[in-house]
């Protein structure tokens, strides 16, 4: 068994709003939502002694570089390049650190910019698998990737198209009562169905819209957290894994199904006990797998599990209410910190126009890192209500 996380608390979600493009730097993004949440907690850069950065466009700087742009001086540092499942994975090793006396007071923080072709440059770039063996011929970008896995899917559990409409329906719907979303417009299924298609199966509402953006929260100690008086959620469970069943000819299960029992068995729950959903969703199939992977229907089964509920933030199975990446905006590596952050507003009650009512237990999961045919990252954690705001 993985030792508990307990003692450990998560406050000031922080989401700078999002904007389809930017001339700003990722550090410029990067600093506003670190202030964001630090203003949250009443706390200034002199009170944090930890620091954790994601960005795909903070290039050639790392997170150490940030500390002389921002004036920190942390005693603990760390970098993680892990795409959509940094958000987890920055919480485990922050949490570990406050645990263990490296920190007190750890600030995690993903954003990115999106300059005009600044995403086609990072696709060409993405990998070395994507500048030697696709990018060069034509085959760049996670659209192909993931069609080619989609229409795997579809053929081998008969999902349709109408089924992941649904979800992005949904998750229009609970866009529009999100402050900080980019996609504004209601959402129907017809519309979903008649998109321009992009890369077959996948049509245009199954792509994230790349902007620029940024998101944080602060990992301290329950006993600091409580001192400061500060509304906070616990760390119930957390699992990450990497490179999951790489002799799989195609991907259509993640590392969850590695550690999904440890998972439940830490958080003393399962997926029934939980009051809300945020999956890591660039594209709806993944969304599916993640729901799958841990638990909420057999494998295979989605498609029909959903038919039956209403995702939105006043249904029975509320799932990303923030209007995840589909409808808030794909910010780079802010993607892996949305669903994160949101869910600490929900069980904490400061979720605001997307609050789920008495939400007190949260299920978050992440997926990264799209290396030529497969997402090689996963991640996964339950939150809990600590206080309530």
């Amino acid at each position: 068994m993985v030792a508990s996380y307990e003692g450990v608390a998560l406050v000031a979600p922080y989401s700078h709003p999002y904007q389809r493009y930017s001339n700003d730097s990722a550090h410029w993004w990067i600093a506003k939502a670190l202030r964001g949440s630090l203003e949250m907690a009443g706390l200034t850069t002199r009170d944090i002694d930890g620091f954790c950065a994601s960005s795909f466009t903070l290039f050639p700087d790392t997170a150490v570089a940030l500390t002389q742009h921002f004036g920190i001086s942390p005693r603990w540092l760390d970098h993680i390049p892990m795409g959509g499942a940094s958000g987890i994975v920055a919480l485990r090793r922050a949490a570990r650190a406050v645990q263990a006396g490296d920190a007190s007071v750890v600030a995690c923080v993903a954003g990115d910019t999106n300059h005009i072709d600044s995403f086609r440059n990072l696709l060409s770039g993405f990998s070395r698998s994507a500048l030697d063996a696709s990018y060069p011929y034509g085959y760049g970008g996670p659209n192909a990737n993931f069609a080619l896995l989609t229409d795997r899917y579809m053929h081998e559990f008969g999902a349709t198209r109408e089924d992941f409409g649904r979800l992005c329906v949904d998750q229009r719907a609970n866009a529009l009562r999100a402050t900080g979303a980019v996609m504004k417009k209601p959402l129907s299924l017809a519309q979903y169905l008649g998109a321009m298609m992009i890369a077959d199966p996948i049509a245009l509402f199954d792509c994230v819209m790349p902007c620029a953006g940024a998101e944080a929260f602060l990992v301290m100690s329950v006993e600091e957290a409580t001192r400061r008086g500060l509304p906070f959620a616990t760390l119930s469970a957390a699992i990450e894994r990497h490179n999951a069943h790489a002799d799989d000819p195609i991907q259509l299960r993640g590392g969850w199904t590695v550690d999904i029992d440890t998972l439940w068995q830490m958080a003393q729950a399962g997926p029934g006990d939980m009051d809300l959903v945020q999956t890591y969703d660039d594209y709806p199939v993944i969304s599916f797998m993640q729901i799958e992977d841990l638990g909420f229907c057999a494998k295979g089964g989605a498609a029909d599990f959903l038919r039956g509920r209403d995702t939105t933030v006043t249904g029975d199975f509320p799932h990303n209410t923030s209007g995840g990446q589909l409808s808030g905006g794909q910010a780079g590596a802010a993607g892996g910190y949305i669903g994160l952050v949101e869910a600490i507003r929900q069980v904490t009650g400061q979720a605001g126009g997307t609050q789920v009512a008495e939400a007190r237990r949260a299920l978050v999961s992440g997926f990264g890192m799209i290396n030529f045919d497969r997402g090689v990252c996963s991640a996964a954690a339950v939150l809990q209500t600590g206080v309530r705001a």
